[in-house]
């Protein structure tokens, strides 16, 4: 790294990575260094588009980038493990997008080289870096809504998708659960840890990917989550947690919040507002750069840990769904 500069490289320019390449000016310190992609044209444009100094035809030419500190991966999911290991093995630091990989056995072993090496690794789910999930995470611990007994969110993309869509391709890792519903499982999560209990239904595709997807959770202290997530309906996309002494609400779009509402008895809701420009994929840009500039090698807002934990609980809603890639 050149003194308070971080150097990021891009992996798979498509269109999740020209959203985050636009915000990464937005974090101080980027440096809009290289792009990689199996195409030097793609490359290229891209480059030329977002402002990335250089542009290389191959991923193994931007893992061996010298100017690059670390390499965001937005590949399909399938290629993940794949691309994220390349870049381990070459010593970069890497953002993988979520899901960090396709299950649980391949997450691990990328982690176990991570930490082998001494390389940063962090998953992308960027709505554990957003400050208005922060603030709500910080509420909870303080107590302002008491205990969490429950927790309810839903992620839905309205249909149809073609059968050739990635999102029905089982081969780049299809499907509502890994796509969509890593955020509200995620969400669960942050608040309430790994469940006891877990228990999915799921009505597939054609092709053998979930389309409409329903997940209850249950946690040893008497704690519950309803989750769903679909490619065939626009749900509302919004979710609540509530607790013995209050409830906080998030409006639709609750994975990249904005705004939320903190309800109380007897007192008139509080409503938190935390406008920012782009659109929230800066925070874990900056977070993963606070990271590398203070040697640490993984986030505590992302940790290896909870990535495993999430992975292992995909895993098993996978297999009770039907779902195998």
């Amino acid at each position: 790294m050149n003194g308070q500069k971080v150097r990021w490289g891009i992996l798979g320019p498509g269109g999740i990575a020209s959203t985050f390449a636009a915000d990464l000016p937005l974090v101080e310190g980027a440096e809009l260094a290289a792009v990689g992609s199996r195409s030097r044209s793609t490359a290229e444009a891209f480059a030329q588009r977002h402002g990335f100094a250089r542009a290389h035809g191959s991923y193994a030419e931007l893992a061996a980038d010298d100017g690059v500190d670390i390499v965001y991966i937005a590949t399909p999911h399938a290629f993940h493990f794949e691309a994220a290991m390349l870049c381990v093995e070459a010593g970069k630091a890497v953002l993988v997008e979520k899901p960090i990989t396709l299950d649980l056995a391949s997450a691990a072993q990328l982690i176990q080289a991570a930490r082998t090496r001494g390389v940063f690794l962090m998953e992308a789910m960027w709505m554990r870096c957003n400050p208005a999930i922060r603030k709500i995470a910080e509420l909870v611990d303080e107590g302002a809504i008491g205990w969490v007994s429950a927790v309810h969110a839903d992620f839905g993309l309205q249909g149809p998708f073609a059968a050739s869509h990635r999102l029905r391709d089982p081969e780049l890792g299809g499907g509502a659960l890994l796509d969509l519903g890593v955020y509200p499982i995620h969400l669960a999560h942050m608040l309430l840890g790994s469940p006891a209990s877990a228990h999915a239904w799921a009505h597939l595709t054609p092709e053998r990917v979930d389309e409409n997807t329903g997940v209850l959770l249950g946690y040893e202290a008497g704690a519950v989550a309803a989750l769903t997530c679909s490619i065939n309906g626009a749900s509302r996309n919004a979710a609540s947690i509530t607790g013995t002494d209050g409830r906080i609400d998030l409006p639709p779009g609750f994975f990249v919040p904005r705004t939320f509402t903190l309800n109380r008895p007897d007192r008139a809701p509080e409503t938190f507002e935390f406008a920012f420009e782009g659109s929230g994929y800066q925070f874990e840009a900056a977070e993963a750069q606070r990271c590398l500039l203070a040697g640490e090698l993984e986030s505590p807002l992302v940790s290896q840990e909870t990535t495993l934990e999430v992975m292992a609980l995909l895993d098993t809603l996978r297999e009770q769904i039907g779902v195998f890639y």
